[in-house]
């Protein structure tokens, strides 16, 4: 049937699939209507409001989709995990990229694309608008006209202006075709819309989306189209993410052999054991990849995995079990872990907008059920997890790496990182401002620098000088020497979130207490902003005056095993101690004291076997270094 497109142009219509969903695309405008979205000033605020005038699309809505696709950013023209190009996120049909390695060697993968990629967008796009595939991927001006055509295209009838008016075209750009997906994409893009929204971009566009308070994504209308709706699933995950249930095996596969089976443990969390953490990985592999490993008894397994193309989550574990995930069976004992498709050195091309959404709704739900707080000493990157022993140190991993935007996420999670004291204080958080912190990182491929971008981490020097050499760290560099700039060397690194001691100022330089020696940080990111912000907090300190062992785990004392078969387990100090005159950030002053042992396929051969040991020594969890450490409560003293 032949319309008047909102371009001008009267034509039938022509149509094509995306993901599974069949749209109605208008065809394409003429080169006078669409000159007027590309002509103009490249600035992308005013780009969005030409290509709200010329589609007919509400700004809000355009600049909503555009957010939660990429927030606002172009990559330089660099494809997404998930064959994405640009502000609105323009997808190809197949890129032909190889699948990864999988969850070995953190982000020493090259990025892939997903097998079931939303397909076509940038083909339909072009349709639309008459523009070159090549123009719409690299030209974030062009790209952005195309999204506006796109959605537009999605929803033919609609002339309101009203955002919720164009709910159905919000849910088709989604590229899902469940459609719990799709009302969950529609939800998060009209929260935007709602709350509004500011950003500088990695390019340095400055957009701000005002907000619409009143704006609500109109659920039957994503219930009127034709999508999915996935069988119903025992999920421990909240009812707006649609999550699957892609269940880790517990299988027995080595008969007679008791310890060979896979891949996690049977428990009864949290009744016997607390859930103190949730743990933030990334898979180093793409989707269909790190789900053939999640179902193999040989391998591992986790609680979550995240997609990064649409924050699609499946669920592994029923969070009472034990997932073998941290690389520290104390941390595996009393956390949950949550995977995110991607490539730690790969930064914001994995780490999508839509990935964090789902993350952070995940994370909020878990936490309220097993009262986890909301804070950086318990919504933890693996790379925060300490070895149990020295000769574990060097081996421990470093996702999900320099570029995950930890005080993003921290305020989507509602515990914005924000001063907590009006005037000075000695304990101060790290707040280095993502956008405006690009700090120097090298060796994400084989060669030397890594691209530019926002990073989540101050460097710490051994002075107060650009110059000085970085600090050292005995566990990572066994041989003495200082950290490096090294994408997976996390030895000289501050995180956002991460708390400290102030031990001396000098300018525009704050010494601090690290890893057991003096650290300096330039208290000025690339903006002039200041990095560090007064915070509440307690501090730990030598009781006797004496170096304090520091610990990767908190295991009971030789004693409480008595009366088991149970061996005892070691409890082996690291390579770093608490000096006399030093001063550290308390974490946490309510852990476990035990040690879990399961070691035979469902407790059936060994005697005493899946038994928690308790201990009567108590621990306190303390910021150390970049990882989190332990001290014995009986070696130190708790002081404001």
């Amino acid at each position: 049937m032949a319309r008047i497109s909102k371009w001008g142009a009267a034509a039938a219509a022509l149509s094509f699939a995306v993901a599974g969903l069949t749209a109605t695309v208008a065809p394409p405008a003429s080169a006078t209507s669409w000159s007027r979205c590309l002509d103009g000033p490249a600035d992308r605020q005013a780009v969005f409001a030409r290509a709200a005038s010329v589609s007919g699309v509400p700004v809000q809505v355009l600049k909503g989709v555009s957010y939660l696709e990429s927030r606002w950013d172009d990559h330089h023209g660099e494809v997404s995990t998930s064959g994405g190009y640009g502000p609105m996120h323009l997808t190809l049909d197949d890129l032909g990229a190889p699948a990864a390695d999988g969850l070995g060697a953190k982000g020493e993968g090259a990025g892939a694309v997903a097998a079931d990629t939303p397909v076509g967008t940038l083909l339909a796009a072009a349709d639309a608008t008459g523009l070159s595939t090549e123009r719409l991927r690299t030209d974030p001006v062009a790209n952005v006209c195309g999204g506006a055509a796109l959605l537009a295209s999605y929803q033919p009838m609609a002339t309101s202006q009203a955002p919720e008016a164009w709910t159905q075209a919000v849910a088709r750009y989604s590229g899902s075709t469940e459609q719990p997906e799709a009302m969950t994409f529609a939800r998060q893009v009209f929260a935007v819309i709602r709350s509004g929204a500011e950003r500088t971009t990695v390019d340095g566009q400055h957009v701000t989306l005002a907000a619409t308070p009143d704006a609500q994504a109109d659920a039957a209308a994503v219930r009127s189209l034709d999508l999915t709706e996935p069988a119903d699933a025992v999920v421990d995950c909240p009812a707006t993410l649609g999550c699957e249930s892609v269940p880790a095996p517990y299988d027995w596969y080595g008969k007679p052999t008791p310890g060979a089976y896979g891949n996690h443990d049977l428990a009864d969390r949290p009744n016997d054991m607390k859930i103190d953490y949730i743990v933030i990985h990334d898979t180093e592999g793409t989707w269909p990849h790190v789900l053939d490993l999640v179902k193999d008894p040989t391998y591992l397994a986790w609680n979550y995995t995240i997609r990064s193309s649409d924050g699609h989550v499946a669920e592994h574990l029923n969070n009472k079990n034990v997932g073998w995930h941290a690389g520290n069976w104390y941390v595996n004992m009393h956390s949950i872990g949550i995977e995110h498709e991607g490539f730690a050195a790969s930064g914001a091309t994995w780490y999508t907008e839509r990935m964090y959404e789902s993350s952070a709704a995940l994370v909020r739900y878990l936490a309220t059920e097993y009262d986890v707080p909301v804070d950086r000493a318990h919504i933890i990157g693996h790379d925060q997890v300490p070895g149990v022993d020295p000769a574990h140190v060097k081996g421990m991993h470093w996702d999900p790496g320099p570029y995950w935007d930890w005080e993003h996420y921290m305020a989507l999670l509602g515990a914005p990182l924000h001063p907590d004291r009006r005037g000075a204080s000695d304990v101060v958080t790290v707040v280095p401002g993502f956008d405006d912190n690009p700090q120097p990182v090298t060796r994400c491929t084989s060669g030397g620098a890594c691209p530019e971008q926002g990073t989540n981490f101050v460097y710490l020097r051994t002075a107060p000088s650009d110059d000085a050499p970085l600090v050292k760290d005995a566990g990572l560099h066994t041989d003495g020497s200082y950290s490096t700039t090294q994408v997976s060397d996390i030895g000289a690194r501050a995180a956002a979130g991460q708390k400290l001691v102030v031990a001396g100022r000098q300018g525009e330089w704050i010494a601090v207490w690290y890893l057991g020696d003096l650290a300096w940080i330039h208290d000025r990111n690339a903006a002039g902003d200041a990095v560090v912000r007064p915070s509440q907090g307690k501090v730990v300190v030598s009781a006797a005056g004496t170096e304090v062992p520091v610990y990767g785990r908190a295991y009971p004392e030789a004693s409480a095993y008595a009366g088991t078969t149970i061996t005892p387990q070691p409890i082996a100090p690291l390579q770093y101690t608490l000096k006399p005159g030093q001063a550290y950030v308390l974490a946490d002053d309510d852990l476990q004291t035990d040690y879990y042992y399961a070691k035979t396929y469902q407790c059936a051969y060994v005697e005493d076997d899946c038994t928690q040991v308790v201990g009567r020594d108590r621990y306190y969890e303390i910021w150390f270094g970049h990882r989190m450490a332990y001290v014995r409560a009986a070696d130190v003293r708790v002081t404001s």
